[in-house]
C-alpha cells in the first residue's frame, strides 16, 4: 500500500461514516482523477433516496461525471471500502475506470462471488488492488451489522 492508497481510503472511510450516521449500509466511495483531484465522492443512500441502485459507487461515478461534463473515467481511480457488487462493478466497468482499489472483500454479494474464472466486468486494462485498510472497512461494515441485529 502507498501513502496516496491509505490517504483516498480514509476519505472512503469518512463516507462510510456518514453512511452510517445515516443509518445506512456503511460503504463509502471516492473517485480520484490522475492528478489527486476529488471529482466524486458517495456513501450508500438506498434509504434516504428510495432507490436500490443508490450505492456509494454509483452515486461517486455519477458525481465524478458531472464534474468532469463526461460519462468516462479513463485515468480515474476509485476507492471503495467494500467490494461492489455487480451492478457496481457493471457501472465501474462501463465508466472506463482504470484503477480499482477495494477496502475490504464481501463474501456475500461481492462481484468476485458471481463470475465465472477468468471474466473480469472492469476495462481491460483495469488494475484491482484489494486490501488496502481492509480491518477498518471490514470493522465498520461488522459493526454496523451486529448494533442492527442487536436492536431486532
Amino acid at each position: 500500500m502507498n501513502f496516496a492508497d491509505d490517504y483516498y481510503m480514509g476519505l472512503a472511510l469518512a463516507e462510510a461514516r456518514a453512511a452510517r450516521d445515516e443509518d445506512e449500509i456503511p460503504i463509502g466511495a471516492v473517485v480520484i482523477a490522475p492528478d489527486g483531484r476529488i471529482l466524486g465522492r458517495g456513501h450508500n443512500q438506498t434509504e434516504r433516496l428510495s432507490d436500490v441502485t443508490a450505492h456509494a459507487e454509483m452515486l461517486a461515478i455519477s458525481a465524478a461525471a458531472q464534474t468532469l461534463g463526461g460519462k468516462y473515467l479513463a485515468g480515474c481511480t476509485l476507492y471503495v471500502t467494500v467490494e461492489p457488487c455487480p451492478m457496481c462493478a457493471g457501472a465501474i466497468g462501463w465508466s472506463q475506470i482504470r484503477r480499482i482499489v477495494i477496502g475490504a472483500p464481501d463474501p456475500k454479494r461481492g462481484y468476485s462471488r458471481i463470475l465465472r474464472p477468468g471474466f473480469t466486468p472492469f476495462h481491460p486494462r483495469a488494475e484491482v488492488i484489494e486490501g488496502v485498510r481492509e480491518g477498518e472497512c471490514r470493522a465498520i461494515i461488522q459493526d454496523f451489522f451486529t448494533a442492527r441485529r442487536a436492536k431486532n
